[in-house]
């Protein structure tokens, strides 16, 4: 199985990446974002001859192919659609799927509040379906390394291939190392060598140890966990390692706005709870973190408290191995016409 910073672009190597994938007229093989008067959205892949059907008519992508992004056309029945590139978080929405992503609006404050910067060493664990590892990719750049574990290889073949529909090919500064984080991070990267660590895992303190060798004085853990007890745990694991300083624990809601003239009032619906982050930093070799005063607490954990965090308490669903190959072939890089919804 190769790895991202491995490949060479095999095919499509003539078209553009980065910067250049993003501007322009449209292009065969772009994906593109439909929106009609309603706000429906669909995305497709321009394919040149190719058609975009709906029960409304259809729309040939010829008309969109050498036309400016911002361009509004109309169907065979009139229809009409505005068209555009999608977004990094349009895209992460409508992807294929594995595993449940991590939605936007987390992605971003783990950017930031961990300070993921161009030019840095970080690591992944695990990779899902690929949308933080795109986020975390644009952030560091082609001068930084993004070196990813992922215990599953299907959900490692899903990721990859959004990766590289997103980036145009495979990424730089990417790499995907098969098997656990703890059993793999020792050989894999120098002691002191890493800048970050992003922990999307069930066990987050499973792995602290490993994390606390490779991470250098300063460096910056962040997890992203799905229930109270993991966060309470993970948080008493990091005390009791004693390498790192006082975790802060938070969550983000995004809520938005209905605008209409003077009917301006938030919406209905809300993107509300989706995970807790936790984020520490590495101290120096031989110091003793600052003694929190905290009020006495229960700090231990009984075994119904362990029974909490299990896969099947936390409400994770299976995912059959019939509908990882499809989502790995949907998320493959292709020139074919598709159509999904956000």
């Amino acid at each position: 199985m190769n790895t991202g910073a491995d490949q060479s672009v095999s095919q499509g190597s003539e078209r553009p990446h980065g910067a250049a994938q993003r501007r322009g007229p449209f292009r065969a093989g772009d994906r593109v974002q439909l929106t009609d008067q309603k706000g429906r959205r669909n995305t497709i892949t321009l394919v040149a001859g190719g058609s975009f059907h709906t029960h409304r008519g259809y729309l040939d992508h010829d008309k969109l192919i050498g036309r400016p992004e911002g361009s509004v056309v109309a169907n065979t029945s009139g229809h009409e659609y505005q068209a555009l590139r999608p977004l990094l978080s349009d895209f992460v929405l409508s992807m294929p799927r594995g595993a449940a992503v991590v939605y936007p609006k987390d992605a971003a404050q783990i950017v930031t509040m961990a300070d993921i910067y161009p030019g840095a060493r970080v690591v992944e664990a695990g990779v899902g379906s690929g949308a933080l590892s795109i986020s975390l990719l644009r952030a560091v750049g082609d001068s930084g390394t993004l070196h990813s574990f992922e215990r599953r290889e299907e959900f490692a073949d899903i990721a990859r291939g959004n990766v590289e529909t997103m980036f145009g090919g495979p990424h730089p500064a990417w790499k995907i190392t098969l098997g656990d984080l703890q059993e793999e991070l020792p050989a894999a990267e120098e002691p002191g060598s890493v800048d970050r660590v992003v922990l999307d895992m069930l066990a987050p303190w499973e792995c602290l140890d490993p994390v606390a060798e490779a991470l250098a004085p300063g460096g910056v853990l962040i997890t992203y966990v799905a229930t109270v007890t993991q966060l309470s745990r993970i948080a008493e694991a990091i005390r009791e390692a004693g390498c790192f300083t006082e975790p802060d624990g938070f969550e983000s809601m995004v809520r938005g706005w209905h605008l209409e003239g003077l009917a301006v009032r938030p919406d209905h619906r809300m993107v509300a709870h989706t995970g807790f982050l936790l984020t520490t930093r590495r101290l120096a070799d031989g110091v003793t973190p600052l003694a929190q005063k905290r009020r006495n607490s229960k700090t231990g954990f009984s075994q119904e408290d362990l029974n909490a965090w299990t896969p099947q308490a936390v409400g994770e669903r299976p995912v059959s191995d019939r509908k990882l190959r499809r989502a790995a072939r949907d998320a493959a890089p292709k020139a074919d016409p598709g159509t999904d919804s956000p």
